[in-house]
């Protein structure tokens, strides 16, 4: 059972990397610090869990239960070397040193990057080929970056009751931000499909025809309650923050993580049924 509980711990680390990424989103030097330092925190113990849990699954070590022990070593290095470049930002947000914290948040960035396609591609199987890393690396951007901006934007409304005097633009700016990206995470989940379908050779064929045959319910629901329920939320938020009710928009956004969450672990379980990933 190794592939199912990496399929899973592969959202901890989206969620670590899309994180940071979505600490971009408002001007640094007009938002009070601690919101970057509580976020960066959240989003280092969502990678520290990713880390943490492949080291737990390479030590188990079974014979043949892909993804290899190697592998997943590989991934558990590659989440280690993320947290320590997050702990770093995290440090320097205790000070002014800029070019430092500069240069954290960028290296972050990278080797969550790399962290999180090389988690995904270990899950590919073998006959998919460049089509299917290809597949595989652009869902989990595209799942790190939903992740990511709707949790940021949810705990960037609380800080609205600590600073109320803050422009509701910001906010806005991750809503505006969070349904675009939502918008192109749909396309890539069907472009997904489609490169599968012609690209993939008949590995990605038979796995299409196994997701559209067997696994449609599932397929519906992976997509209906994830990212369409968040697109529908994430407008309801935008036209909240219009009256302006930013309390009111943030406990939507509580509700817009857990429909993209559900999302998320609704397709993992279904890249572990099929090796779509969706």
């Amino acid at each position: 059972m190794t592939r199912f509980a990496a399929c899973f711990l592969l959202v901890f680390g989206q969620l670590a990397f899309g994180g940071m990424f979505a600490l971009a989103v408002p001007p640094f030097f007009n938002v009070e610090r601690g919101f970057y330092k509580s976020s960066a925190a959240v989003y280092l113990s969502a990678g520290l869990t990713a880390a943490a849990g492949f080291v737990l699954l390479a030590l188990r070590d079974e014979s043949g239960d892909a993804p290899s022990a190697v592998a997943l070593w590989g991934s558990a290095t590659l989440w280690a070397i993320f947290c320590a470049t997050i702990a770093a930002y995290l440090y320097t947000l205790w000070s002014d040193n800029g070019r430092l914290r500069a240069r954290a948040f960028a290296a972050g960035f990278v080797a969550g990057l790399v962290a999180v396609v090389a988690s995904a591609a270990m899950l590919q199987p073998a006959g998919f080929g460049a089509a299917g890393a290809l597949v595989y690396a652009l869902t989990a951007i595209g799942a790190s970056a939903a992740l990511g901006l709707s949790s940021g934007a949810m705990l960037f409304g609380h800080w609205y009751l600590i600073d109320p005097n803050m422009p509701v633009a910001y906010l806005q700016s991750f809503i505006r931000a969070l349904g675009y990206t939502l918008l192109a995470y749909l396309g890539a989940l069907g472009l997904a499909l489609l490169l599968l379908e012609v690209a993939a050779g008949t590995a990605g064929t038979g796995a299409v025809g196994l997701l559209i045959g067997s696994h449609l319910g599932l397929l519906a629901m992976r997509i209906v309650l994830g990212p369409l329920a968040a697109l529908v939320l994430t407008w309801m938020c935008w036209q909240t923050l219009k009256i302006p009710q930013t309390m009111a928009a943030t406990g939507l956004l509580y509700i817009t993580v857990l429909a993209v969450l559900v999302g998320e672990m609704l397709g993992r379980y279904t890249m572990f049924r099929t090796s779509v990933p969706l």
